[in-house]
C-alpha cells in the first residue's frame, strides 16, 4: 500500500526534500533531552525574522559541544567524558550524550552561539527575501 502525502499533490513539484525533512524531524522530536527553548527575538537591524534557541546544558562544557550545519539542518552534539578517578557513593548526575536536530527553512543563517550559566543560546536570523520576477521566452518547437 503506497503512502499519501500533502506533497504527492499535481501542483506541488520538487518537494520530495521538504518532505524527506519533515519526516526527519517528526522522528527525532520524541527525544527529550536536553530540554529546550525557541523564541522569538528583535532583529538588531529590524528587517526579517530573528530566532534564538536556548537549550540547557548544565555540565557540560563549550569543548565539550559541537553545533554544525548540514544540509538545512542545524546539528547539536554534546558528549561528557566519564571521569574513572572519582569514586562515588551515590551517582544522580550521569555523564550523557545528546544529539539535536532542528531543520531549517532555505534562507535561515545562524548569527552565533553563545554559553552562560549552562544556556546554550543560538541566534538564527532570516533576512526578508528578494521578490524576483521573471519573464519566460516561448519558442517554437
Amino acid at each position: 500500500m503506497s503512502r499519501m502525502s500533502v506533497f504527492s499533490s499535481p501542483f506541488m513539484l520538487g518537494f520530495d526534500e521538504l518532505e524527506r525533512m519533515l519526516d526527519h524531524a517528526t522522528k527525532s522530536a520524541g527525544d527529550g533531552y536536553p530540554p529546550y527553548n525557541i523564541e522569538r527575538v528583535l532583529a538588531n537591524n529590524g528587517s526579517g525574522d530573528a530566532l534564538r534557541i536556548t537549550l540547557a546544558v548544565a555540565g557540560f562544557s563549550r569543548d565539550e559541544m559541537d553545533i554544525t550545519i548540514e544540509e538545512n539542518q542545524l546539528i547539536i552534539s554534546g558528549r561528557q567524558t566519564d571521569e574513572k578517578e572519582r569514586d562515588y557513593l551515590h551517582r544522580g548526575i550521569a555523564a550523557r550524550q545528546f544529539k539535536r536536530t532542528f531543520v531549517l527553512a532555505d534562507g535561515m543563517e545562524v548569527k552565533g552561539a553563545d554559553m552562560e550559566n549552562g544556556l546554550l543560546s543560538i541566534d538564527l536570523i532570516r533576512p526578508e527575501p528578494t521578490k524576483t520576477v521573471r519573464s519566460i521566452e516561448i519558442t517554437e518547437a
